[in-house]
């Protein structure tokens, strides 16, 4: 009897595109990396773990906390998602990997992208003499940010 290869078709109400996406990261789909995939990388989005769990519970009911932090790591090592640095608060999977900044409300834990040209770091030449700078992620913490949408690229 032959055995059926849950990778071979799009699992039910999942796009065949986010297979293609996961193959070309090198990443084998398989309906659980799937089911967090459509989660996360479906629109650009924050989500903690926790809420990306929830989230892909609700496609696939059987998908375990360990294995949503499993695939988490592995799409945050193949680039397609971005952890966020936010002391005090659980990590933050940020979906959208282009060059931006963010702005996190430190009362209610909402994120939203700062366009990258939104902001000049100034000083980065003398103070990194000698290295070769790979990026910069800028973290401007405010209050009152819930309800209000990013601020649009120029």
């Amino acid at each position: 009897m032959a055995r059926h290869d849950p990778t071979s078709a799009p699992a039910a109400g999942l796009p065949a595109g986010m297979q293609a996406r996961l193959r070309a990261a090198g990443i084998q789909p398989t309906l659980q990396r799937l089911a967090v995939a459509e989660v996360l990388l479906a629109r650009p989005q924050h989500m903690t773990a926790d809420q990306v769990l929830a989230a892909a519970q609700r496609l696939l009911p059987g998908i375990s906390r360990a294995t949503v932090y499993a695939v988490l790591q592995l799409f945050t090592e193949r680039g397609l998602l971005r952890e966020l640095p936010v002391t005090g608060a659980a990590t933050i999977y940020d979906s959208n990997t282009d060059p931006h900044h963010h702005l996190v409300d430190v009362e209610t834990g909402d994120v939203l992208d700062l366009p990258a040209e939104a902001l000049q770091v100034t000083g980065l030449a003398e103070a990194l003499r000698g290295v070769r700078l790979d990026g910069v992620d800028v973290i401007v913490r405010v209050r009152g940010l819930a309800g209000r949408q990013a601020p649009r690229r120029a």
